[in-house]
């Protein structure tokens, strides 16, 4: 067993990562259509799935993004945003955003949107300036017309102690102000799980918080088999020196 530290910027490298392997991933790469809408943590998900086809080249992370969450009074450097990432048969089609081909998509097909929140029960949830539902709603229209897998790669640092549909009655009230919050029908997927997809180990968070750069950050005991936890433990090695996020 080991003890190990993961700032918010390793996670998202690390789901990253795992998001390459997921079987779901696998096998629409394979045949079909996956579709990456624009996020923070879907940019570390593009930029490893894009590598490992071999096809990153002339992609960014920088503005790959639809919303953004910066400190109190701080603003995000002005980028045009390029277009989610859509790769058809495992090859990348340029120009396509989840709007324009959200009708074409078909059973099988597997999109990943990033997440706000997630409670106790792993139940995603998003924040909408949007007053039309953005592409949340694209994505769930998908999920229940076509069923189409929903698949929400999303931090531990954005865990929450409330049940996310009772956090949306009472986010959502009428005499309300701020971005709208819309629980999402889709299987989440954090650092935990990428552990435990590439090596075999299970990891389990005991604390969380810190100073420096490791505001958000999350300490995790990991256990299995000596081999797992090598493995783990030479994968976190491997991400340690992520830099912080610039999105």
């Amino acid at each position: 067993m080991i003890q190990v530290t993961v700032t918010p910027a390793m996670g998202k490298r690390l789901i990253g990562k795992g998001m390459v392997v997921h079987p779901a991933i696998q096998k629409v790469l394979s045949k079909g259509t996956l579709v990456i809408i624009g996020g923070s943590t879907n940019g570390y998900v593009a930029e490893e799935i894009l590598t490992s086809l071999d096809q990153a080249g002339g992609f960014s992370r920088v503005g790959f993004r639809r919303g953004l969450t910066v400190p109190p009074g701080q603003k995000a450097p002005e980028i045009g945003y390029p277009g989610d990432v859509v790769i058809r048969d495992g090859e990348l089609v340029q120009g396509r955003s989840i709007s324009d081909i959200a009708d074409e998509l078909r059973a099988g097909d597997v999109v990943l949107k990033g997440g706000n929140a997630f409670d106790a029960r792993r139940q995603p949830a998003i924040q909408i300036g949007s007053n039309v539902g953005g592409s949340a709603l694209m994505a769930v229209r998908t999920v229940i017309g076509r069923r189409v897998q929903l698949i929400v790669p999303i931090g531990m640092e954005k865990r929450v102690f409330g049940d996310v549909y009772e956090l949306a009655l009472l986010t959502n009230s009428p005499d309300g102000k701020g971005p709208g919050y819309f629980p999402l029908p889709g299987t989440i997927f954090t650092e935990i799980d990428a552990i435990r997809l590439l090596t075999g180990a299970e990891a389990t968070m005991i604390s969380a918080g810190g100073v420096y750069g490791a505001e958000g950050a999350i300490w995790l005991v990991i256990n299995g088999s000596q081999e797992q936890v090598e493995k783990a433990d030479n994968l976190i090695k491997s991400v340690a020196d992520e830099p912080l996020c610039e999105a």
